[in-house]
Formats: structure tokens, sequence, C-alpha cells
């Protein structure tokens, strides 16, 4: 289906526009069902006598049960491929719809298995990506200067992809999860390998981190809260809508977009504050009382309950930490760190007693790292928080840095000093030193397999068509051409 600059209809030109700059779901709306992408497919190839490439705006060039595959889709990620330096092998005419087609196939499943995803993991996730691009830029002005558009924009454009990548990683989490490897299976894999295929340990280490949270002053707590009574007064009066408020005032910029909406929701995704104030609503038309979470404040209003999940808007405000604020924790932390040297206690002591992070406190300050196979202390540097990676790399085993100040996983601004533990520097790996390392190559290798299997399974019991000049290219998983 192709889109001539001068001889298509005003209706069909409007139809196909709008299938091309709609989500996914404004898609599915427009191509009711995917024969009816065939039918259409087929028509427009015997009716349109063939027009050059550059003639055309927008193009369906595969689809894949009930979803389309446009070529502005291709166009955008091959675009990011290239921003981010990803490859896309030799061809990647070919091998980008069909990575995106095997997402819309994982994706599908997820749908089926009732996979689901947090807005807060959602959140933690954007947020981690919109600071490396600060990182690199130098600051969030440069980064909103070089992409001629503001950070909140960045993240409800991220919103979605982000979201697709977690429940298309759970999906896989779960289809592999029952999959083992045994010390034998480690051997016997190994036993021939040749030595250039022995894989590389990059340079781990193992970091402790001790916490201060700037004590924000009680007046910018007052500011915040009495903002959020005059949300709720506001409401009640009917002088505007939650939803609108949301949109305009919560510092939750994903679900702001949705006027606060978070979707039908678990009690165990949520921060226990505010889960036990929101499952305790029972009437959509009143707003629940302030509640504090690790996230800032929050007012709640109810939209529906389905079983053990539930629906609720939500408008966040965090108090601003000043800059006096972060001198005095950093000021507090260097008297803690000066009692160390000085043998008063340990820093896994003041870590354990001192520190206002729940995470890593009840292990001595111990930092862990999450991995397919569970939890571990050892970090890969890209693993680290940006800010922890960077005071690290120059680091001597055993040092104690200086204070610095970064940004939480909850989003909040802290100072910290950490600790490194231990580095083990890249080296091959031996079957001795390195049996998780190597028993981790086996396991991962024994997924793909299973995965590239359910692949190609898959796609055998689900719709695919493919636009002619598509057909004969060659593509990592078979049964694409029916």
């Amino acid at each position: 289906m192709k889109i001539r600059k001068t001889t298509l209809t005003a209706c069909v030109v409007l139809a196909l526009a709008m299938t091309a700059m709609a989500g996914t779901r404004g898609r599915s709306a427009i191509m009711a069902s995917a024969k009816q992408d065939s039918a259409v497919f087929d028509s427009a190839v015997k009716q349109e006598a063939p027009v050059p490439e550059n003639s055309v705006i927008d193009e369906v060039i595969w689809v894949v049960g009930d979803e389309p595959i446009l070529k502005s889709d291709v166009e955008q990620m091959r675009m990011q491929g290239l921003a981010e330096g990803i490859n896309f092998g030799a061809d990647p005419d070919y091998s980008i719809p069909e990575q995106l087609a095997v997402q819309k196939l994982f994706l599908h499943q997820a749908q089926i298995d009732s996979i689901e995803v947090s807005e807060s993991e959602v959140s933690e996730a954007v947020n981690q990506q919109i600071n490396r691009w600060i990182e690199a830029a130098g600051s969030q002005e440069k980064l909103e200067e070089y992409r001629k558009e503001s950070v909140n924009d960045m993240r409800n454009e991220l919103h979605d992809e982000f979201k697709n990548q977690q429940l298309i990683q759970k999906m896989k989490q779960k289809l592999v999860e029952d999959i083992k490897v045994t010390p034998a299976d480690v051997r016997a894999y190994f036993r021939n390998l040749p030595a250039d295929s022995v894989p590389y340990v990059p340079t781990e280490v193992e970091v402790e981190i001790l916490v201060n949270a700037p004590r924000i002053k009680q007046s910018e707590i007052n500011r915040v809260k009495d903002e959020l009574r005059s949300f709720t007064d506001r409401v009640n009066k009917g002088e505007t809508t939650f939803s609108t408020l949301a949109r305009l005032y919560s510092e939750d910029p994903l679900s702001a977009r949705q006027g606060g909406e978070l979707g039908y929701t678990g009690r165990g995704v949520l921060d226990p504050a505010f889960a036990n104030v929101a499952f305790n609503l029972t009437d959509p038309k009143k707003i629940s009382k302030i509640v504090e979470s690790e996230f800032g404040f929050h007012i709640i209003q109810l939209i529906d309950k389905r079983g053990d999940k539930i629906n609720c808007r939500h408008i966040l405000l965090k108090p601003k930490v000043s800059a006096d604020e972060i001198t005095d924790a950093e000021h507090r932390l260097d008297s803690i760190c000066n009692d160390i040297r000085a043998g008063k206690f340990s820093f896994e002591e003041a870590a354990s007693y001192l520190s206002d992070d729940k995470d890593t406190k009840n292990n001595k300050g111990l930092m862990s790292n999450s991995t397919a196979d569970g939890m571990t202390s050892r970090f890969q540097m890209k693993d680290l928080p940006t800010e922890v990676a960077r005071v690290v790399d120059t680091m001597k085993v055993g040092e104690i840095s200086a204070p610095f100040e970064m940004i939480n996983s909850k989003g909040k601004t802290v100072v910290a000093v950490v600790k490194l533990k231990s580095r083990t520097l890249g080296h091959k790996a031996s079957i001795t030193e390195d049996f998780q390392v190597m028993k981790d190559v086996v396991l991962n290798k024994e997924r793909e397999n299973f995965l590239h299997q359910w692949v190609v399974d898959k796609i055998k019991h689900t719709y695919v068509r493919l636009a002619d000049r598509y057909r004969n290219g060659k593509y990592e998983y078979q049964g694409w051409v029916k």
C-alpha cells in the first residue's frame, strides 16, 4: 500500500496518515483485522502501478497478527540505531523490520499471559536513560538545547518504548525461567572450546555505600502540602478536575500525561504507604488525605477496583532540596568519614546504623546487582549508577571517597560516600575461578536457543504478511514468508 504525492484520494491519504501517526492502539483501530490489511495490500498491488521509492510518504510493509509495521517505524529505528551506535547487520532493510516483528510476537504473548510492569518501573528506567543523556551532554540545559525539546517531553516520548521493552524482557524471563544447566553441562561445553573463544571477564568491583538524605526544611514540606490541599479544594468546589491538575502539576511525568492515572495495579508493585491509602479508598468522588511515600507527597483519587487490583489517579509533588541542605549533608558525611578513619567505628557499622538507603543499610552498605540468576555484589562498571561509577573508577581498594551528590532510585537528590571493597581486573575465564561466569555463558546459550525456537514456533501460528520486496530477504528466523 503506497501513498502517491498527487494521485491518491483524500480519504486514503487521511487513513494512511492516521496509521503512520497513531500509536499501537490507533493503528489497530484503523486496521480492524490482519485479513483486511491483506485485502488492501493485494488490492493496492493490483491497482497501483509501481512508483519511485522517493514518492512514497509511508507504507505498510509487514503485518504481524493484526499489527502493522510501517516504513516510518523502520526508519525511526534506523535513526535511533545510528544515534546509539547499534549495528543492525549487513542488511538493515531486512533485519530491522524482522526485529520489530519479533517484538510484536513477544508483546502479544505478554498480553495473553497478563504480564504487567508498573509505572514506577517504567519511570525508573526512563529516568536512568535521561540521567545518562544529561551526563553525556554535560547538563540538563545542554541536553534540551541539543535535542530541541524539554526533559518532560523526552520522558513522554520514551514511556511507551521503555514499557514495551520491559514487557518483552519479563515475557522472555517467564519463558526461560525453568531452564537450568548442571556443572557437567558447563564442563562439557568448555572442554573442547578453542582458547580464543573462552569468555573474557570484564573488571568487576564490590562497592559499599553510605547515603545521607538532605534534611528538607519544614517550610518547604508545608509549601508542598499546602499546594496539594489547594488542589483538593479546587476539585471539591468543582473549579477543575483531578486529571487536569495532574497533567499540569504532577511531578510524576509518566502518569501526569494520563491525567495521573496509573492503570490497574497490584498492591505489591506500589509504595507501601501509597498502597495502604489507595486500597482503602471506596468513593471515586473523594480525594485521599496527603500521603508521604519514598517518592514525595501525593493525593490520590480512586477510579475503579477490579479483584486484587486498583486503578487510581495521583498527583505527586516533591519538596525541593536547597544548596544549603546539600552542603550540610556533605558536612555530616565528612564528619562520619573522619570518625571511620580515626578508628572509632568501621564503614560497615556506619552504613548499618547511619545510612538513609534502605536497600543497602541492612547489608552493611554493600550494593547488590540483579542478574538473571539472582542478586550478586559484583558489578561491572557499566552496571553501577553513573555517579558511583565515576567516583569508583579512580579509587583504590579499601579507600573511602569524598561526599558526592547523586540521584537515587526513587528520583530524589541525596549525598553519598562509597568504599571500594574489591576490584577484580578483567581476565580470561577459568573453570576453577570463574565457574559462575562460565555457567552463565552456557545458561544464556540454552536460553537463546529456546527463545529462538519459540519465535519460530510462534511464527507458524501467527498471521504474517510481507510486502513483495521483503519476501526474498535473508532473515534470522524461518517462516516469515508463507
